[in-house]
């Protein structure tokens, strides 16, 4: 039977150096968020967002020679909102969210579905989006999915039958298709707002966002739940500090391979100093911990125990 341990690597409040910045080019974006890299480490997607998110795009960056490319719109582009994209294990399908409408006959905006592209190969062309419809979408408002090896998709979903206005379920992949969505229990949602879920690619943790908690830093904060010996869910616990701050921490996602965990937040730590030049004062502003959501990357060992 599988157990987990959560160990933070070498982390500690004096040590914050062990968290940065995925990618400093990144930087030329306002709000960078909800972020995924494919299993190789070639490949990563992003959302990139205006100062207010009402506009909202996922763009893309691969790896060659160990540098980073030019990050570039994903083809599917176009004026509505898309964002929070996760991509399959074989790479052949991104999923994502999008508010746009479910064919050409209306330019009407939708609430937000989930949709995914598909390519035969690394490289290859994209197809055109394609909308998962239901069980899994609805009139309500889907959000930020997650894939398990066996394909069960966890999603956030807006919904008044929830425990709370945000809450997370789960779809299961049988006999080729998806079933109707369950809500995940107590352990996982309450009252408050549960979203933002990564399942691992055995589902036996799930990491995801609560949002102003009692136990919390403050603002939105990482949580960890592992199942037990019986394939329940552990009563989920906060990651801590100094992952979480007081600011929003959101939007995970943890390569298991490396044993890395990316995430978003909007932590600020600069503070007023003299500058010489316009161009130090912008250097310091657009590079550092500014507040605005950026993605950051943390070495974090979750150990599967036998």
């Amino acid at each position: 039977m599988v157990m987990l341990i959560l160990v933070l690597t070498q982390l500690s409040a004096q040590n914050e150096t062990k968290i940065t910045q995925f990618n400093s080019a990144l930087n030329q974006f306002l709000n960078v968020r909800d972020f995924c890299i494919s299993e190789e480490g070639d490949e990563a997607f992003f959302t990139i967002q205006s100062p207010l998110q009402d506009i909202s795009q996922i763009a893309y960056i691969t790896k060659k020679d160990n540098q980073w490319s030019e990050a570039k719109l994903m083809p599917f582009s176009s004026s509505y909102m898309d964002l929070e994209p996760f991509l399959s294990q074989d790479g052949k399908r991104l999923f994502f969210v999008s508010d746009r409408p479910l064919d050409d006959s209306t330019e009407q905006k939708k609430d937000f579905d989930i949709w995914y592209v598909e390519r035969s190969g690394n490289g290859k062309e994209w197809s055109s989006p394609k909308n998962i419809g239901p069980p899994i979408n609805s009139d309500l408002n889907e959000f930020y999915p997650s894939i398990s090896a066996n394909n069960n998709l966890y999603f956030t979903l807006e919904s008044p039958n929830g425990m709370g206005k945000d809450d997370i379920y789960i779809s299961r992949w049988q006999n080729g298709s998806y079933s109707t969505p369950e809500l995940l229990d107590e352990n996982i949602n309450s009252s408050g707002y549960e979203f933002n879920a990564f399942i691992s690619k055995r589902e036996d943790f799930i990491l995801f966002s609560r949002y102003n908690e009692e136990d919390g830093l403050g603002s939105g904060d990482l949580y960890i739940s592992v199942k037990d010996e019986n394939g329940k869910w552990e009563k989920a616990k906060n990651i801590g500090a100094p992952i979480n701050t007081k600011y929003m921490e959101y939007c995970p996602y943890y390569d298991e391979r490396n044993q890395t965990l990316y995430f978003t937040s909007k932590r600020n730590d600069l503070l007023p100093k003299q500058f010489n030049a316009v161009s130090d004062f912008k250097d310091y502003i657009n590079e550092g911990n500014n507040g605005l959501s950026k993605i950051y990357m943390t070495q974090l060992k979750i150990n599967r125990l036998k």
